[in-house]
């Protein structure tokens, strides 16, 4: 190569990469917002237990300088400074961490402290995940606001080939009606628009309060009985009698046929990568509940 052409191509070259380092970044959040990054984020500030789990997948967990109550996974997480929980956070605290980037999670956050926090002019990012694919969307997008894609592609990659094999697996088996138990002191559960419904979708499962207008609304146990659910689902969480509590109806057809069953409620309860493996569980419960089907 002629030694100007060189020069050129090597200045062009250079120019670029400048160009490239001093570009913004800019994503769009879960509610649709855009939120732009003049360079990669360096301190960021998880406001929900999901939202912790998102940033380590995606390969910035050595760049959470505060977190909120029970962000307790990876091991790595309960290092992290503690702020508060998900519903109140102590904004000097926050202040002092002196973060370039909050992720923030609407369902669990006021809406005076969201106001608070939108005046520190630091940037914003919504994380609320309303579908099993947004999980590694969210993972790769929060990997471009750290500048960490390379990490994040790959993770993203893998939930979701994960995601395509239970989608293969479980796409033609019988539909199973059932009740999902998010607590029991007071009876409450998860409607159709709830992620956690669209786990029972993909696995072959119909929430039988799918249709209820609240995100989390509280139920009676009369109209649990009344729908009579082939199978009860419940997270195991302490100090509760859980899904035991339905073995005093001995009529209901998910005690008749020993459909009571208990997963992990960190798994399938936070939108966070985690869920993939939470769902796999879920699924195979419901098989569980297809063999336990009587003849008739």
């Amino acid at each position: 190569m002629h030694k100007r052409t060189y020069q050129c191509v090597l200045a062009a070259l250079l120019a670029l990469m400048a160009a490239q380092a001093g570009a913004a970044i800019s994503v769009r959040d879960d509610d649709g917002n855009a939120v732009t990054l003049q360079q990669p984020a360096q301190r960021v500030i998880a406001l929900a237990p999901h939202v912790t789990e998102l940033l380590f997948a995606a390969g910035g967990g050595g760049r959470i300088v505060g977190a909120v109550s029970y962000s307790d996974y990876p091991e790595a997480a309960k290092q992290i400074k503690n702020i508060g929980d998900n519903r109140q956070v102590d904004i000097e605290r926050l202040i002092a961490l002196k973060p370039d980037l909050i992720v923030v999670w609407l369902h669990g956050s006021s809406a005076r402290q969201l106001d608070q926090l939108r005046t520190l002019g630091i940037p914003l990012f919504h994380s609320d995940p309303k579908t099993l694919e947004a999980i590694p969307d969210s993972v790769q997008r929060l990997g471009q606001l750290m500048g960490t894609e390379h990490v994040a592609q790959a993770a993203a990659a893998s939930l979701r080939r994960q995601l395509l094999d239970l989608r293969v697996r479980y796409a033609k088996r019988p539909t199973v009606r059932l009740f999902y138990q998010v607590w029991d002191q007071p009876l409450y559960t998860l409607n159709g628009s709830h992620i956690v419904s669209d786990a029972m979708r993909l696995c072959g499962g119909e929430n039988i309060f799918a249709k209820m207008a609240v995100t989390a609304p509280v139920v009676s146990i009369e109209a649990v009985l009344q729908e009579d659910p082939e199978a009860i689902f419940g997270t195991g969480e302490k100090n509760t009698d859980g899904v035991n509590l339905w073995r005093r109806y001995p009529g209901m057809k998910a005690v008749r046929n020993d459909n009571l069953f208990t997963l992990d409620g960190q798994l399938l309860n936070r939108a966070g990568p985690r869920m993939i493996a939470g769902t796999s569980a879920l699924c195979e419960k419901l098989e569980l509940a297809r063999q336990h089907r009587r003849p008739r």
